[in-house]
């Protein structure tokens, strides 16, 4: 008489097999995920310090490059001049706004994590690379550097020219 098996089942070797292969894949899910998450976090900071570069160059845009009241006697902001009373390009100069400021100059409380950095320069009419001394060339660049909790995520330059 043969003895006949009657599998009904799986096995405890089939079903530890199907066990590691589903954790696998979970773990693998959990860790693009998170992957992702991190990817998305770092687009949305980079896309509001891009945002925060606009708003100092809006804000500038108008701006004289020198001061309509004093010309080339002070670069940087006249004294007691404050941000509401900026009227040239070159008050920017070594500014720093934390919270950051949107281009109506007011404060963005809501991104306190950021600051703006301003640096104007006067740069030489035949390479914009080399800076040249205050008020001795037509040409300013103005750089502006984003950061957050300290650490530069963006920067953006531009010239400008006196006329």
């Amino acid at each position: 008489m043969q003895n006949k098996r009657c599998k009904n089942g799986f096995s405890l070797i089939e079903i530890l097999i199907a066990i590691l292969l589903v954790g696998l894949a979970v773990a693998s899910l959990l860790a693009a995920n998170s992957a992702l998450t991190r990817a998305n976090g770092a687009g949305t900071n980079l896309s509001s310090a891009e945002f925060l570069l606009g708003e100092i160059r809006e804000l500038t845009a108008l701006l004289s490059v020198i001061d309509p009241e004093t010309g080339v006697a002070t670069f940087g902001p006249e004294g007691g001049e404050t941000l509401a009373t900026y009227d040239d390009l070159d008050d920017f100069d070594t500014a720093v706004f934390s919270p950051p400021i949107n281009a109506d100059r007011a404060a963005l409380n809501d991104s306190a994590a950021f600051s703006q950095q301003i640096t104007v320069e006067n740069v030489s009419a035949s390479d914009f690379e080399q800076v040249v001394g205050d008020h001795t060339s037509d040409f300013v660049r103005v750089t502006v550097r984003v950061f957050l909790n300290g650490q530069e995520i963006s920067s953006a330059s531009w010239l400008r020219a006196r006329y």
